[in-house]
Parts: structure tokens; sequence; C-alpha cells
């Protein structure tokens, strides 16, 4: 297969060695017709020398599995007077954990002084309570740019505020970037979980410091359950298991180190790749299985980092759903690609492989091993053939179709200074206005050399297909010039999405009805470096015309 190059060349020893591992190379995909961007600013050294992956030894520590949220207690429910709900309290903590057996401890940040947080286990339509508590330290301990938009120097060099990714929830519980709050402060948020089940997760969302936060640690699974998917007999109980994925560059001393560019006033770069892979906080853990099936709720939560997952044995996973739950019917997959953000919830068979052990593979690297005991107790879940309607959207219902544009600035020399969305920055006036209950479509016109995973808040939305286009048609004239037919989405797309890989020199269109309450929300791209540096757009749900 063919490789295409994105983001940082080095050339300082070491640290070339230190990328190779997860992210940096990627599978070219042949509707892609523009070149990869190859320039780009040259990356400070980093003070102790990086670990090399081949210096660890492979699956020697267990794979964590995530404990379940804790309720607090109950608390009044603010929109309903006289009703209790469910209350959690949630801190965020700096503390010290161990990443790899054989790498002094990490100082991390994490919910409940945990990488990742506790996972919120919850049912559709009853709501709970979350109290979302800043107890960090005063001083980042990664390095802040007080030249990005929201993290001037005039602000609190630690904030915090935590956005639930892909839930429907209410303007003012959503995470809004600028309603971020410092130490000692803490937030109160209201879910309803009025929504399909599915496999979602909670990160930091503080404007200008968001790719720091989530570096740091500040990250954890969210889970919504409902009773048309209990009723599938799908995997479940210790059977049913998130397996969040990132990577990072750690130090010979344990610190994390964060790629800094070359000048000390300006040090964000556009692409933070790691060469160390984790699974649920831990680098090439394993996990010891019975011989039967296995629910993995995969997660992909790394900064910049797509993962390309295939498993060992000659095994297939058997993908049930995507970012916004259930697909129709299992689709099986010997390949499962994961941008920043992406979710893949899939089945895992290994009656037939007692005794073996299988691994998870990213670019046909073991990151975790599954090591199959011998026997183990008797599998009561199903695969059903079909598993959940997923009706289509009508285009033709849409009440307005937007053009927007993906693009970014370059300096004289090419390297990349700002990305932006429809050409527009955060504090520019909002544009995209949509009526609560309306029908849209939205086409992102791709005009940089990356593919790039857009999300929109709020909203789960539908592919409806990709396009290739003229660049030079649209630079001369701002002109939409299809090149050739429209691309219908992969299999693996058909159910509901809520971030979608926009590819270069294409036109990436999806539906979607605002469901949900009024307010201001936000759509950006999910490469955290493009998101902190203006690639990231408040937008406004109106109320519904009467």
């Amino acid at each position: 297969m063919a490789l295409t190059r994105r983001g940082f060349l080095r050339t300082t020893s070491g640290l070339l060695g230190a990328y190779a591992f997860a992210g940096i190379w990627r599978p070219a995909r042949a509707q892609m017709k523009m070149p990869m961007r190859t320039a780009a600013p040259t990356l400070a050294a980093p003070k102790v020398p990086l670990i090399n992956p081949k210096s660890l030894a492979r699956f020697v520590d267990p794979l964590p599995i995530l404990p379940v949220a804790r309720m607090a207690g109950k608390r009044p429910d603010p929109t309903q007077h006289g009703h209790e709900l469910p209350y959690y309290r949630m801190e965020m903590r700096a503390f010290k954990a161990k990443l790899h057996r054989d790498i002094p401890s990490t100082p991390l940040w994490g919910y409940d002084g945990l990488f990742p947080g506790p996972t919120f286990e919850t049912q559709r339509d009853e709501p709970l309570l979350i109290e979302w508590v800043n107890a960090l330290p005063t001083k980042h301990f990664l390095p802040i740019d007080h030249n990005i938009h929201g993290a001037e120097r005039d602000k609190p060099e630690v904030r915090a505020v935590t956005h639930v990714h892909g839930a429907r929830v209410p303007a003012n519980a959503d995470g809004y970037p600028e309603d971020w709050y410092a130490p000692g402060r803490s937030a109160l948020y209201r879910y309803p979980n009025g929504q399909d089940a599915a496999t979602l997760w909670y990160h930091d969302h503080a404007m200008g410091i968001t790719r720091l936060n989530i570096y740091a640690g500040l990250v954890g699974a969210f889970i919504v359950r409902d009773k048309e998917e209990q009723a599938l007999g799908l995997p479940s109980g210790d059977y049913d298991i998130p397996l969040i994925l990132c990577d990072r560059l750690v130090a010979q001393d344990g610190q994390l180190y964060y790629p800094v560019s070359d000048d000390p006033d300006a040090p964000w770069v556009m692409q933070c790749n790691g060469n160390l892979p984790l699974c649920n906080g831990k680098i090439f853990p394993y996990l010891d299985v019975e011989p039967r099936r296995y629910r993995f709720r995969i997660i992909n939560v790394a900064n910049t980092s797509f993962f390309d997952l295939s498993l060992s044995q000659e095994q297939a996973f058997q993908q049930i759903g995507t970012d916004q739950g259930l697909l129709p019917a299992p689709l099986e997959r010997t390949r499962v690609e994961l941008y920043p953000a992406e979710r893949a919830d899939v089945i895992v068979d290994f009656s037939k492989l007692a005794g073996k052990s299988v691994q998870l593979r990213h670019q046909a690297q073991g990151i975790v091993e599954f090591r199959v005991r011998g026997h183990g107790g008797r599998d009561t879940s199903v695969l059903p053939t079909t598993l959940r309607k997923v009706p289509r959207i009508d285009p033709a219902s849409a009440t307005r179709e937007r053009i927007l544009t993906l693009n970014e600035i370059d300096d004289a020399s090419g390297n990349a200074l700002t990305m932006l969305l429809d050409g527009k920055r955060w504090s520019d006036p909002i544009t995209e206005n949509p009526r609560q209950n309306a029908v849209e479509t939205w086409s992102f016109v791709n005009l940089t050399g990356d593919a790039h995973p857009i999300h929109l808040h709020l909203v789960r939305f539908q592919i409806l297909d990709r396009r290739p286009f003229d660049l030079f048609a649209w630079n001369a004239h701002r002109t939409l010039t299809f090149t050739g037919p429209a691309q219908p989405p992969e299999s693996h797309e058909a159910g509901w999405k809520d971030t979608v890989r926009a590819d270069p020199g294409m036109v990436t269109r999806i539906a979607m009805r605002f469901e949900g309450e009024p307010g201001r929300y936000v759509w950006h791209c999910h490469f955290l470096e493009h998101e902190d540096n203006e690639m990231m757009r408040p937008y406004e749900v109106l109320a519904a015309q009467t």
C-alpha cells in the first residue's frame, strides 16, 4: 500500500525515530488527488531523551478495567421542583501513574485522579447531575502558547471545562470552550440522556489549551444504554469493555513530552503524534479473556493520530456500532480505522482460540494482547443478524444547504500557522444558525492537504457522500466544480455519526436534524492542535418557528 506523509519532518537525531510508531504515516486513499504537505516548523528537541518503543518489553502489564463512576448521592433536579436526580462529583486532580512496568511514574492529570477517568454508565431518558470540580494545580506542566486566541497571558494558566462528546444536552451543559473555570471552582451540569444507546466519551474543552489538558489525561468513557439494545443479547457485564486508545511521547525519566516548535515564544505545533500507544492508560498491556464473545468499545482519544486496527490469528472484527450507536446489522471487518474522536463498537469471538493469544494491532504492530484461557463459563450472548433500524435522512428535506471550507494559512515557508473553518476565526460573527428541528446539509470543502475529523456538538448526523472537486476552479472563482461522481459512505459509516473524516481534495456532505434545545454550540476539527488554533467555530440553534 502506498504511503503519504503528513506532519513533521525532523532532522534532529533521535526524535525522528521517536515519531515512527503511531500516526505520522498513514495509508493513502485512492480518492486523494492532492499532495500532502511536507514542510512544517522545526521541532525543539526534548531536554531528556525519549523512550524508544523498541526498548520496552511487550505485554507485561495487565489492561486496566476502568472503574464505573460512583454516585455521590442525590440532588434536586434544577428543572423539576420536588424531584431528585443521581448526583456525581468528579474532581480533576494531578497524580502520578505507571504507564508501563519499566517506566518511572508519570505525572498526569485525570478525572477522579485516574487516566482514563471512571466510566459513566447511564440509561436513556434517566437524567443525572455531574459536578465537574477543578482541583488541579494553578500552574500547567505542559507548554502554553499565549499567542493562541483564548490562551492569552491574562488568562489563568490552568483552566478546565468538561464536554461529553456526542451527548445531546442543553447548551448550558455542553462544556462551551469559553465557560472554563480555574482551580478551586466547579460547574454542575444536568445530562438528560435523551438519546439512543451509544458509546460517548468526556474530555476537557477549555479554550486554547484543550490539546494540553487532554494530553495530560483528562478523558473518560460515557456509555448510554437503552432497553432496545439490551434486549439484543449482546455481550454484557464483564464482557463489555471500553478500550480507550491514544499515544504519547514519554521521556526516559517518565515525564510526558509534548512537542513544541523551536520558537519559545510561539511553541504551538500543528500536530502531536506519539510513539507509544496506550490502551486504558497502559503501554502494550495484556488482557486475559475467556473463549467466548467480547464486546469492545474502541475510542480514539489521541490528539492527532489515527489508528489502523486489525487482529492477529486471522481473526475478524464484527463491527456493531459507530459513534452514535448501533449499525443496522453487524459488519465483518479485518481492519478498523479510527480518526481522533471516532468510535467503533465491535464483537470479537475468542471461542475457537482457547489457549492461544490474539493481538490487537495498529499498522501490523501489536498494541494489546488478548490471552485466551483454556476454558470459561457458558457464553449466553448472541450476535443478531439485525441490530437497529437507522432511518435515512432525505437530503431533499433540508431547509438549508451550507457550503463550508476547511482552510489553513501558511507562512512564506509553507509552514501552517492557523487552521480555519470557512475562512473565519472563532471571534468572527456566528454564521451557522439552524432552526430547532430543521434538517440541513453541510458540505465540507477541504482546501488543505490533510484529512480532518470534523465534529459537531449536540447533533448526530449521517454521511451522504464524498466527491472530488477542482481545487483550481475554487481558488480562482470560488466555483465548486466536481471532477468525479459522488462516492457513498463506506459500509461502517452507515449508522449515526458525530465525527466525520473530511478528505483532502473532496467535498464531504452530511445531513442532520437539529434536535435539542436552542442555544450556542460549537463545531470544530478534532485534531486538537487545529481546534486550539482557530479551527473551531460557534454555531447557534435558533428556536423553532411557530
